[in-house]
């Protein structure tokens, strides 16, 4: 309970930052041991149009997602993750690096 609690705030308050200059996701996610597991996440975050990179990394239990204009909520993010059967820990919202020259 308490971690659904906890994940629920940390989502709420990347939520907010994400809409104002956000530009790539971070996440990340328990669960993943093998080239399959990295495979089931890519195919997941490939089918959705808003989203054009993903890049997951076995090694570092890492997702990361870059988009071209808008940014699928994290819920709906972290929904996709939970769906694919992998558990996301941790969302970092990078700001977009051409937007800060």
């Amino acid at each position: 309970m308490m971690k659904k609690l906890f994940l629920s705030v940390l989502f709420s308050n990347v939520l907010i930052v994400q809409t104002l200059i956000a530009r790539t996701v971070e996440v990340e996610v328990y669960g993943m041991t093998c080239a399959f597991c990295v495979d089931s996440l890519e195919r997941t975050f490939e089918k959705m149009h808003s989203i054009s990179k993903v890049k997951v990394s076995l090694k570092q239990k890492l997702v990361q997602l870059e988009t071209d204009d808008t940014l699928p909520s994290i819920e709906t993010i972290r929904n996709a993750i939970l769906d694919a059967g992998f558990t996301p820990i941790k969302v970092t919202v990078l700001p977009d690096e051409n937007k800060q020259k």
